[in-house]
């Protein structure tokens, strides 16, 4: 019996097995550098980096994700590559002024 597999595949040839033995090694070695080319465009697609509305702190985080400030502790959500306060509904922003005051002698 062992001697007619071997008849088999010396009539079939072992140039299939080499072939395909270096063929998994070629995809085992470019899987890696995919990934990585694949990480690096999904990253720099979804990195956002802007300063705190409230303290302007630069920051950066990925899109669509909620974070804090780490130098105000504001919360704070990143959408369409821009950071906004992340406020309960029903809350009003302002944005204050400063205006100087003069006084007027008679």
């Amino acid at each position: 019996m062992p001697l007619g597999i071997l008849l088999l595949l010396s009539a079939i040839g072992l140039g299939w097995l080499v072939k395909s033995f270096f063929i998994l090694l070629g995809i085992l070695l470019l899987t890696p550098a995919i990934g990585f080319v694949g990480f690096r465009w999904w990253l720099q697609r979804n990195l956002v980096q802007g300063k705190c509305p409230v303290c302007s702190t630069d920051l950066v985080g990925l899109n669509q994700a909620e974070l804090s400030c780490p130098n105000c502790g504001e919360l704070l959500k990143i959408e369409q590559g821009s950071i906004s306060r992340l406020a309960p509904p029903g809350t009003i922003d302002v944005v204050a002024v400063d205006v100087s005051a003069q006084s007027h002698d008679d």
